[in-house]
């Protein structure tokens, strides 16, 4: 393909596997921008960052990231960041691509992910980041978020209202499915349990894993045919988390209610939700989530922990509230089918073209 009038980004991000959110989003987009003939290259941040891939640029350790982001920028790419306010490390990466791109004479562009509740966003809960978030936010052209609430959060920092733009964390493309096979543990597991909740998580804290099992206990206990498909068991996990969240199926004799699945391609998440009597969503730092909107479209309940934008249709719970998470998982099963004829239908656009004309300007 011709590149000549193509633009050549950087992406510095996670990436898959595992296919969490901003993976699956830059998947896209890197699809997306070379289909439209432009360079995309991913510097993986994630999980798989040591493993090589054709599909993106390891990251093995500083010392290598630095090299990386300064060879990438003397040779012409604009940097593309990805960050949230839940880690310190975040900031230091992002402020370091920021500098090194202006350095080679670009004004990078940011996508600030997630909700307007993370451990150290916004400005209230940690005043003393002030100016290393004026800073992370001052430099980039434009910033990308999710949406207003967290638009008007950014602005609280004195950032410029003009540059910050709102683009949803979802697209049409999301949902374009062909039906797959499960995986076979998988599908083995749908077949023995009637009604399947699934959920996606990552065994960190702000999950609230030990919430999610005993009110899944409680709610298993009324409902025999009540399963838990719980993705995401793989990569960096919090060893401490991992054996509460065994002790706890143990000791309330769950062990053939639930199925641990390390990980999932995007068809297959369809299919799994497509199958589900709902989809669960723990975390209240996602902000609005874009399986939470694949699970609207798709006509598949939403129940999740409250936290403030959550979309219209999502059934809502206090995110450390056992009872009340159990409670409302019963009132969708048990009134499945008018739970499921009142559900909205979000928005489906294009958000990806958005992206690729604000990024390509």
């Amino acid at each position: 393909m011709n590149h000549s009038n193509g633009v050549k980004i950087l992406q510095i991000t996670s990436y898959p596997p595992p296919r969490a959110g901003w993976g699956v989003r830059v998947e896209f987009l890197k699809k997306r921008l070379e289909a439209d003939g432009h360079v995309c290259t991913v510097l993986n941040l994630g999980r798989s960052r040591t493993i090589p891939s054709p599909e993106y640029e390891t990251v093995l350790g500083g010392v290598d990231y630095v090299k990386k982001v300064w060879r990438f920028s003397r040779a012409g790419f604009v940097v593309h960041m990805h960050m949230n306010g839940e880690s310190p490390k975040g900031f230091v990466l992002s402020l370091l691509a920021e500098f090194i791109n202006l350095v080679w004479g670009r004004r990078c562009f940011l996508t600030f992910h997630a909700g307007i509740d993370q451990p150290y966003f916004p400005r209230p809960k940690y005043p003393l980041l002030l100016p290393v978030y004026w800073m992370i936010f001052t430099i980039p052209r434009r910033i990308i978020c999710n949406n207003e609430a967290v638009k008007a959060k950014i602005i609280e920092y004195g950032i410029d209202a003009d540059k910050i733009i709102p683009i949803p964390a979802f697209s049409a493309q999301y949902v374009e499915r062909e039906p797959v096979a499960l995986p076979l543990q998988v599908a083995e597991f749908y077949g023995r349990h009637a009604h399947t909740v699934l959920t996606y998580i990552r065994f960190r804290d702000g999950f609230y894993i030990d919430t999610m099992i005993e009110g899944f206990a409680i709610a298993a206990a009324r409902i025999p045919t009540l399963g838990l498909a719980l993705c995401g068991r793989s990569g960096d996990i919090e060893e401490s988390l991992l054996n509460d969240l065994q002790s706890r199926i143990d000791r309330h004799g769950l062990g053939e209610r639930v199925c641990m699945i390390d990980d999932l391609t995007h068809g297959e998440f369809l299919e799994a939700l497509t199958q589900s009597v709902l989809y669960l969503r723990t975390p209240t730092t996602d902000g609005v989530a874009s399986s939470v909107l694949e699970s609207l479209t798709l006509g598949v309940p939403v129940v999740g922990s409250q936290n403030g934008t959550r979309p219209a249709g999502v059934i809502t719970y206090q995110a450390r509230d056992q009872v009340d998470l159990a409670a409302k998982i019963l009132h969708v099963v048990e009134n499945h089918a008018s739970v499921v004829n009142s559900l909205p239908t979000p928005e489906v656009r294009d958000t990806l073209a958005d992206e690729v004309a604000l990024l390509t300007q």
